[in-house]
């Protein structure tokens, strides 16, 4: 599932759709506020739900992948539709409650002013949302709340993450193709990604840049769990990526984790951008995997700060230099026997490589 809302943030939207319907409700009818944010609740939720993935999601990408034109007709027939049904099932639901003293049929047939409304309600909403998802939802509330205005100085884990072999399949495919599948790649890495916690602060060329909090990140070792389950993705995927391109793509990852300093950018365009030696290690730890012959690469100062998931089996390569460092860099490699189950195991528990790094 793509969508991901903390508790706070689904109150907040029952709030303001319920209070939307009340404010119709009050200065219309001069009362009847409960009945105008069930009202409302029912026209305007199937509309965010859908926005959100969670229903008719083949819909949805049929849809978003159409020219312009024909994208905005069908979101607005697919938006009165389902301010059709909703208003039709909050009256029926009403009417037999004994709420509403009309007619079932008059209950559950809306206006042409209540639908207007129902359609420039959702409008705001929905665009906000899209936003969100956009800018991703840890950088949407920073850039909101201005968090980052003035530099922070905070812990963070990043993984670099790359497609190994992209120039040559550049020259096999072509420009446009390229993109086409480095697209279709990024898309795979979202659901393992939110499911996480994380969040993808940037793509550069073939490579994305995924980061958590710290505490996020070791909690139940989100940030190891997070690499294996786009692993594991791309794998259960391998049949439609070699019907389509006759390509299953490789990847390489990275983790590594420290101190950085957070900051917004921009003028016209803001961007929480992160700044330090943190950054810069991880970036050429991904590197080293195509030098140590290793597909996920851990620094030993990140992987002593959490507990490694029993299906993980750990490989301890020793200290490396590490480009622009300025000392050695102590590496251990990951692989699992069997795939992360998405995220949904028990307790994560300390597996048995991982005594033989605790000392370093």
């Amino acid at each position: 599932m793509r969508w991901r809302f903390s508790t706070l943030e689904i109150i907040l939207l029952l709030l303001v759709v319920a209070g939307s319907g009340m404010a119709y409700a009050w200065v219309v009818y001069g009362g009847g506020g409960l009945i105008g944010a069930t009202y409302a609740l029912f026209m305007c939720m199937p509309i965010v739900a859908f926005e959100r993935h969670i229903i008719f999601r083949r819909l949805y990408r049929r849809i978003h992948g159409s020219p312009t034109p024909a994208f905005l007709l069908s979101s607005l027939a697919v938006y009165f539709v389902f301010c059709n049904v909703g208003y039709a099932a909050a009256g029926l639901l009403l009417h037999v409650a004994g709420a509403m003293r009309e007619s079932a049929s008059d209950a559950m047939l809306p206006s042409l002013n209540v639908l207007v409304y129902a359609l420039a309600t959702s409008g705001p909403i929905i665009f906000v949302l899209r936003v969100r998802e956009l800018l991703g939802r840890d950088v949407f509330m920073s850039l909101l709340t201005g968090r980052y205005r003035k530099p922070v100085q905070e812990e963070r884990v990043f993984l670099f993450i790359d497609l190994a072999g992209s120039t040559s399949l550049a020259e096999r495919f072509g420009d446009l193709r390229m993109q086409e599948y480095l697209g279709k790649l990024f898309a795979a890495m979202a659901d393992p990604v939110l499911r996480h916690g994380g969040s993808i602060d940037d793509y550069v060329g073939d490579a994305a840049v995924i980061t958590w909090p710290y505490d996020r990140a070791i909690a139940h070792a989100a940030c190891i769990r997070c690499v294996f389950d786009i692993l594991e993705q791309i794998e259960a995927d391998a049949h439609r990526w070699q019907k389509t391109y006759g390509e299953v793509p490789r990847l390489r990852a990275a983790l590594h984790g420290g101190t950085i300093v957070a900051a917004e950018i921009g003028v016209d365009r803001h961007k929480i951008t992160y700044f330090g030696d943190t950054v810069n290690t991880t970036a050429r730890l991904e590197g080293l995997c195509r030098t140590l012959d290793r597909q996920v690469l851990i620094s030993a100062d990140l992987l002593r700060r959490l507990r490694t998931p029993v299906f993980v089996r750990c490989e301890d390569l020793g200290e490396h230099e590490v480009k622009g460092r300025g000392q050695r860099l102590a590496v251990l490699s990951l692989a699992t026997d069997r795939p992360a189950s998405n995220g949904r195991e028990d307790q994560p528990v300390v597996s048995a490589g991982t005594e033989a790094f605790t000392s370093l």
